[in-house]
């Protein structure tokens, strides 16, 4: 005759036991990393299957820089047009006796440099 066995799972509070709740964290770690494992893998495959994009980067790289031309141009005519409207307010701030004269010059003479010295150096830069 034999005896049935008994099989008793003993439960214990995870206070006491600082080791179990350890182990919990980290199984819990592990599932994470595994999902993260998988999503990225995933997507990694994904990506692969798009090709390389240089053609799109080739078309992106032509479309800047037909744009650069005429926005060199654009730079270069509200230049101008700032340019002959501080001519004007120095003239007319020249004629008035104005003792902060050579401030305003001074100013506008160097807005309009660099206005030009900064689109001949963006235009070297990207075309």
């Amino acid at each position: 005759m034999s005896l049935p066995l008994k099989f008793t799972v003993l439960t214990y509070p995870l206070e006491e036991y600082p080791i179990l709740r350890g182990l919990k964290t980290k199984i819990m770690m592990t599932k994470q990393k595994f999902i993260s494992l998988a999503v990225f893998l995933l997507t990694a495959v994904n990506v692969l299957a798009q090709g390389n994009g240089s053609a799109g980067i080739l078309e992106a790289t032509k479309m800047v820089t037909s744009y650069f031309d005429p926005a060199t141009k654009l730079i270069y005519a509200v230049g101008a047009v700032v340019g002959l409207i501080g001519g004007i307010k120095v003239y007319s701030k020249f004629s008035s006796g104005d003792p902060d004269t050579g401030k305003t010059a001074a100013s506008w003479f160097g807005a309009c440099i660099f206005l030009i010295v900064s689109a001949t150096i963006l235009r070297s830069f990207f075309l």
